[in-house]
């Protein structure tokens, strides 16, 4: 038996809408995985994260299909996992809610898909402590999710315009910002008014990408709760966003937690990468330009089963 799991990056928050927006992207991790008659889980990796990401059983993969077989009250058998990694780690693209999905989905495929999308979704919700990267991960698309306490309920906002394209262009700098440090540099309380900035942009910026309205989201994609912290810690980061704002784009912002910035237009435009890329080395940063689009897929599973 061989299951096949591809799940696609995402970019959360998109400027005002922190841990609640998310949106899915054309950049796809894909992992195999092929029961053996060997005892252990082998684990390899190709592409991003090669030579960095354990290939054992501590690997974030391994553990959460762990995770799916423990909840199941069943035994992992042995397997070989191979890993083709797309997405790149501690970019602000969504690696590690990836790597979640990929273990659940897998482990789920594995024992005969025993937990339905939602119950994974929810340990996936669980295990980040937010939904705005698993969420679009595992639906696909733009996902808006609300948070009550144990209740979460993640909502994909449907009808884009396909008449009015979204091209996306991703820069990536050469720079470690964990997520866990972005988190912590946050203030814990906001002004009202600080409030009132965000839910009123955070609504618009969810109207902009359903109809596909650039212009509607370039005013709408301003943030007073993270983004005015973390930019000043990612070298270059404000200068990056205005290049990107002068060489055609319409909208910009942080990618998640960054170093990531993600700049939109309505067709590609690889002057703005490049505008980007340069503003970026102007600070001391090299980095990589990502060309995608939005993916309306979330995850996908592929069993094959032995003749």
């Amino acid at each position: 038996m061989k299951v096949t799991v591809k799940v696609p990056a995402t970019t959360a928050n998109l400027g005002p809408g922190f841990d609640a927006i998310g949106l899915a992207l054309n950049l796809w991790n894909e992992t195999e995985y092929t029961i053996s008659q060997k005892a252990g889980i082998q684990c390899s990796i190709s592409g991003e994260g090669r030579g960095r990401l354990p290939e054992d059983e501590t690997n974030a993969i391994v553990a959460a299909l762990k995770q799916v077989f423990s909840r199941a009250r069943k035994q992992v058998p042995g397997l070989q996992i191979h890993c083709l990694n797309r997405i790149p780690m501690g970019s602000g693209l969504g690696s590690s809610s990836a790597a979640l999905l990929t273990g659940y989905l897998g482990g789920n495929a594995l024992l005969g898909s025993p937990f339905s999308t939602e119950v994974l979704l929810r340990m996936a919700i669980e295990s980040e402590g937010h939904p705005d990267n698993v969420a679009p991960a595992m639906l696909g698309g733009l996902v808006a999710s609300l948070i009550d306490e144990e209740l979460v309920i993640p909502v994909r906002l449907n009808s884009f315009n396909p008449i009015i394209p979204i091209h996306i262009t991703v820069v990536l700098p050469n720079f470690e910002f964990p997520t866990l440090e972005a988190r912590k540099i946050l203030p814990e309380f906001v002004s009202r008014k600080d409030a009132v900035f965000n839910i009123s942009r955070a609504i618009l910026v969810t109207e902009a990408l359903r109809t596909g309205d650039l212009n509607l989201l370039g005013a709408a994609m301003e943030d007073r709760i993270h983004q005015p912290y973390r930019l000043d810690l990612i070298p270059g980061a404000r200068e990056v966003m205005d290049a990107a704002r002068q060489n055609g784009a319409q909208a910009v912002a942080l990618s998640g937690a960054g170093p990531s910035l993600i700049a939109f237009t309505s067709r590609k435009l690889p002057v703005v990468g490049r505008a980007m890329q340069k503003a970026f080395l102007s600070a001391g940063l090299s980095s990589r330009i990502f060309e995608l689009e939005i993916s309306q897929q979330g995850a996908k599973v592929s069993i094959e089963e032995n003749e």
